[in-house]
């Protein structure tokens, strides 16, 4: 099951946001590979050195969202950011719908923080904050539809069950993770979960907003 896209008939801009962020997670990708340990070491939140100098590695909490652990973490998160992430950006608005992108990333990262606030292990990806825009795609478009290659044909499927997809590839790329360096440690469950919770609960208030300001400019 390989999905390879929605129904973007009602779609009404042009989702600048969410290619910009796919572009600037393939770049920081590169850069992270250049890089290597030392630059996941210095550019990752690591629980511990973040509590303990929040100030100081605050920024940590941004560049981390846009770093992952490998080519299938990637690939797999920025193809369900391109085929979920626009119809949100369309119904938010593009400046509103990179400020919800931000909070769930944030969201998630201190959910996992505080979970495992001893922990030394870099946490990195973008994961919560794509959980964040999955968790929006369902409330807005509860009975939405992606197109899914199976075999060889191409068949319509409940964005329900596509996004419990993106759930299995998380455990996926986790575990590859795992085989190839233990102390890299595996799956931010506690991120994911935080990411998902944020993306439904701010939804709601970002939606609303939307409304009120619909209803002032008619």
């Amino acid at each position: 099951m390989f999905p390879i896209g929605d129904d973007n008939a009602g779609r009404r801009t042009f989702p600048v946001v969410t290619y910009g962020l796919i572009a600037l997670n393939i770049l920081f990708f590169l850069v992270e590979m250049s890089g290597g340990e030392p630059f996941i070491q210095q550019w990752s939140v690591v629980p511990r050195r973040l509590l303990a100098n929040p100030a100081g590695d605050f920024p940590t909490v941004f560049t981390s969202m846009f770093m992952h652990a490998g080519w299938v973490h990637l690939l797999g998160n920025m193809l369900y950011l391109w085929i979920f992430g626009d119809n949100v950006e369309d119904s938010f608005g593009h400046a509103k719908f990179f400020l919800f992108y931000l909070l769930c990333g944030i969201a998630a990262t201190f959910a996992q923080v505080l979970f495992n606030s001893t922990s030394t292990i870099p946490n990195l990806g973008a994961s919560g904050a794509i959980a964040g825009v999955l968790g929006a795609y369902l409330v807005l478009f509860p009975r939405g539809q992606v197109r899914v290659m199976m075999g060889r044909g191409i068949i319509p499927m409940p964005a329900l069950v596509v996004i419990g997809g993106w759930i299995v590839l998380q455990l996926v790329s986790g575990i590859g993770s795992i085989s190839q360096t233990a102390d890299t440690g595996g799956v931010a469950y506690l991120a994911h979960i935080g990411g998902f919770v944020a993306g439904l609960a701010l939804t709601f208030v970002f939606r609303a907003t939307g409304t009120t300001q619909a209803t002032i400019q008619s």
